[in-house]
């Protein structure tokens, strides 16, 4: 309704602060090269294309989080008209170029994060172990796959104590690693 408004009345149009990004904003140019980066982490045979099953990761590591259903809508999007194995990166990057300028599938605050780690963390030690972890993300809610624990585990998990300090996975969920 509010995109109609917009196109229906030239006053709201004229008004509006925000401008149409263009191809040389450089807000654009920096997302386009952040998911160039990102891609190529996963481009194993340096051909613009990478396996399907990595797009998870890499949506993930652009800093979105979408639900599986939602992954789903953006590999539908970038899938060839044939299918395959594999997604082209001049396929992929537009979608998740206007998945990044819209901004979505961001994650929560960090406020809301630690209160939901903190539900799990009813001891309040301020970690989980990898076994208490695993068991909430496979059992509560959408259970992730076993691909997608072994990927939040990598980035969570602390070597020396094989716990995950949630605190410090909360930063890198929203890119503020210190």
């Amino acid at each position: 309704e509010t995109s109609y408004h917009k196109m229906a009345d030239p006053q709201v149009e004229s008004n509006s602060k925000e401008q149409p990004k263009t191809e040389t904003d450089p807000i654009i140019l920096e997302i386009k090269q952040k998911i160039k980066e990102t891609f190529e982490i996963f481009d194993h045979e340096g051909n613009q294309t990478v396996d399907k099953r990595e797009i998870s990761a890499i949506v993930r590591g652009l800093g979105c989080f979408p639900t599986e259903v939602e992954l789903s809508e953006i590999l539908l999007e970038v899938e060839e008209d044939e299918p395959s194995d594999f997604i082209r990166f001049e396929k992929f990057e537009p979608v998740m170029q206007r998945v990044l300028v819209e901004r979505r599938f961001r994650p929560q605050s960090e406020e809301q994060l630690l209160k939901a780690f903190q539900v799990l963390d009813q001891d309040l030690k301020n970690h989980l172990t990898r076994d208490e972890l695993a068991k909430f993300l496979t059992e509560e809610g959408e259970p992730f796959s076993s691909e997608e624990i072994e990927e939040m585990m990598a980035a969570a998990l602390d070597p020396q104590k094989g716990v995950v300090n949630y605190r410090d996975y909360i930063q890198i969920l929203l890119g503020e690693t210190t």
